[in-house]
């Protein structure tokens, strides 16, 4: 099925820590993350091999991003996929906080 005949919507699943693509009402994708205090730290992005090629991770990650906008945080690309994208969308710069040292042992810590 093609993208354009199939309905896409993004969701945050807060239990869950993570935001999900879905395709006519079945999960194609996820980005995950965690929150550190002001900061919303995405740390792993994947798409279903079933539906790669169609743009969706970009999809995924445009509205995560702009939902995290909206609720006032800050951005920490942590996952390879968010900090490419981020290279290439700078309208999420003035939000975006570096990857330190200290984030990445609070996201082990927290991934346990």
């Amino acid at each position: 099925m093609s993208q354009s005949s199939a309905a896409v919507t993004v969701e945050r699943v807060d239990a869950g820590h993570r935001y999900e693509i879905l395709v006519d009402g079945r999960r194609a994708g996820l980005t995950a993350y965690r929150d550190r205090e002001e900061q919303r730290v995405f740390f792993h992005t994947e798409v279903d091999q079933a539906f790669a090629g169609q743009g969706l991770a970009a999809q995924l990650v445009q509205q995560a991003l702009a939902d995290v906008r909206r609720s006032g945080k800050r951005i920490v690309p942590v996952c390879p996929y968010v900090a490419k994208f981020l290279k290439k969308h700078d309208e999420f710069a003035d939000i975006t906080d570096l990857v330190t040292p200290d984030v990445l042992r609070w996201l082990e810590t927290e991934l346990g």
